[in-house]
């Protein structure tokens, strides 16, 4: 049985663990050649060798999505290992909360540039692929399909309370998606974005704890809700429950496949009816 993205390659930043590790094992499960992405090398490679094990192809590109020069590093990487780009997920990314008044420009800059700044370097370094592949298909009558899809939030189409800085950042990511699936339309260029609402992962697990932390660049991070609050955002979803990785895995991947060549510009809320 033939698979829907056979011979297809695809990038996925923050796919070395959560959401992103689901959306790379569930492209490469459909047939695509993948390049992993993560801040630390071991999770990244980790995922290279299961789907290598599982007779996949996968390639790391281990780094921050906030350095500068990381978009054509990453294009680069999938470019010189496959030799094509079809598919791109920029996924990575994480939260900094604080209410208004107490937020530091230093959370403001940095929640903007993981999930704006950061996406837009790598679709812009992806544009220059893309363009000369399209026209040099168009020359010969042939008519391939590219899917950009970029990870928002129902915070960006809602709003959330501590969130100013995430908020504004996914609903950014949301308009860079539309404005984009009105420039790339000629290349044949899907650009569709999903907006998540809570999805069970190490940023959303409920702890009794309260000093559960990442590092990022340095910054220890706070993560996780408390338990209560974690049972009071599921009594307010339709479906009684928080959604998995691999639920959200497949939204993304709807969004990938030739059935969706004729959706884009569109924001897609997977939040089990919130």
């Amino acid at each position: 049985m033939s698979k829907k993205l056979e011979g297809k390659v695809a990038i996925v930043s923050g796919s070395g663990r959560g959401i992103g590790r689901e959306i790379a094992l569930k492209l490469h499960r459909e047939g695509a050649a993948v390049v992993i992405n993560d801040l630390d090398a071991a999770p990244a490679e980790e995922v290279v060798k299961e789907i290598i094990a599982e007779g996949g192809k996968a390639v790391a590109c281990v780094g921050s999505v906030t350095d500068k020069d990381f978009g054509d590093r990453f294009v680069k990487t999938a470019l010189d290992a496959f030799g094509t780009l079809d598919i791109v997920v920029n996924n990575a990314g994480y939260t900094w909360d604080n209410v208004i008044q107490k937020m530091s420009d230093e959370q403001w800059d940095a929640i903007m540039d993981v999930h704006v700044s950061a996406p837009f370097r790598i679709l812009r370094a992806a544009s220059n692929y893309f363009r000369e592949a399209a026209k040099k298909e168009a020359e010969t009558g042939v008519e391939v399909f590219r899917k950009v899809v970029n990870i928002s939030s129902i915070s960006g189409v809602q709003g959330g309370a501590g969130q100013a800085n995430y908020s504004s950042a996914k609903a950014a990511i949301n308009g860079l998606t539309k404005a984009l699936s009105k420039e790339w339309g000629r290349y044949k260029v899907c650009v569709n974005s999903v907006a998540f609402g809570m999805i069970e992962t190490r940023l959303t697990s409920a702890s009794a704890e309260d000093n559960a932390t990442i590092d990022i660049a340095g910054r220890e991070i706070k993560v996780g809700i408390r338990p209560e609050m974690a049972k009071n955002a599921a009594a307010m979803i339709p479906m009684g429950r928080p959604g998995t990785p691999q639920e959200a895995a497949g939204a993304v991947y709807a969004l990938c496949i030739p059935e969706t060549n004729y959706v884009t510009g569109q924001v897609l809320v997977v939040s089990g009816g919130r």
